[in-house]
């Protein structure tokens, strides 16, 4: 398709409605569903796209059959509108704040493997301290988060076996073992570990080849000096525990993700030993830039409901690694 000819006149700038349009569209997948949440009519949605993509010299979407898809350089202007838009946001409600109430958006990245521990106390704590405190949660596994808080897409995120960079400020909180997993008739016993081999013996239902915690266990393997038989890979935790309970084999996952799946008896796990494989928590934030009031805020309420995980004994084999002064500290 030809580029779309600029507008004559150098007086038009993309404003913010364009760009609340521009993402809308990608979002929602078409301009009838954009309408519809911006409660505007379809026509004004379609002039703010054509606008924008006059202003810019550039196509931005492309009619397909499900409706509106963006282009190559659509998407790029969609991921940067996407993040003007949220510090737009952020900016709006720092400036414009009630005396003594902190306000603010933060958008926190919790590992998949502590989601279910950490998610809900945290929203909890922060509606009960801190109202004015907008809380956006993302889970993924370390790579997508420290990719993510590079790109500025996070504010905190909890990550592990991190060191500080350039880029991003890295606090160790907790460190844990890793726990073979398997079904409850393999009686896998929390007080009774078991040697990295022996588990090694069973088929693996494994994290893809590349993620940090195969790189962690692949190493703890080359330790051993054991081949470990993978069956099956996936970037899903909870696809790896599914997978265990079919009978594909199986798997290596932290005490924390599968705390819960062992009370209840779903599944058996032991700590692995020989070699003991280990990863530490951390917390990062971005080094750049001024850290508003709100992020540093909802950072030390996360320190503060790890280190409660810890203390009260709801993250298996975990030690609490940060300097007695840390954030969260009682």
């Amino acid at each position: 398709m030809a580029p779309v000819p600029v507008a004559d006149g150098g007086e038009d700038a993309v404003d913010i409605k364009q760009l609340k349009a521009l993402v809308t569209v990608a979002e929602a997948g078409s301009v009838t569903r954009a309408a519809e949440l911006l409660h505007l009519v379809q026509p004004a949605v379609t002039r703010q796209i054509r606008t924008l993509e006059q202003e810019l010299g550039v196509v931005l979407f492309e009619r397909i059959r499900q409706g509106m898809r963006p282009t190559e350089a659509g998407a790029v202007m969609v991921d940067r509108a996407r993040r003007a838009l949220n510090e737009l946001e952020r900016a709006r409600a720092e400036v414009q704040p009630t005396p003594g109430v902190v306000t603010g958006v933060v958008t926190v990245g919790l590992l998949e493997s502590a989601t279910d521990l950490l998610a809900e106390p945290l929203v909890s704590a922060i509606a009960r301290e801190q109202p004015g405190i907008e809380l956006r949660l993302m889970t993924a596994y370390s790579g997508y988060l420290q990719q993510w808080l590079d790109d500025g897409d996070l504010d905190v995120t909890l990550m592990y076996n991190l060191a500080s960079t350039p880029s991003l400020n890295a606090h160790r909180l907790v460190g844990e073992r890793l726990w073979a997993v398997a079904q409850a008739a393999d009686g896998l016993r929390p007080e009774q570990p078991i040697s990295f081999s022996e588990a090694a013996g069973h088929p693996l239902v494994m994290p893809t080849a590349g993620h940090a915690l195969r790189s962690l266990i692949d190493s703890a393997a080359a330790r051993a000096g054991v081949d470990m038989d993978v069956v099956v890979q996936t970037n899903s935790m909870r696809v790896q525990k599914q997978l265990v309970l079919a009978g594909y084999g199986w798997t290596i996952l932290p005490g924390v993700g599968i705390a819960e799946d062992v009370a209840r008896g779903s599944l058996s796990a032991a700590p692995l030993c020989e070699p003991d494989v280990r990863r530490s928590i951390v917390l990062g934030t971005q080094r750049s830039g001024r850290t508003p009031p709100a992020v540093e805020v909802v950072a030390r309420e996360i320190t503060r409901q790890v280190r409660l995980a810890v203390r009260d004994g709801r993250w298996p084999s975990a030690e609490w690694q940060a300097n007695s002064g840390a954030a969260g500290d009682e």
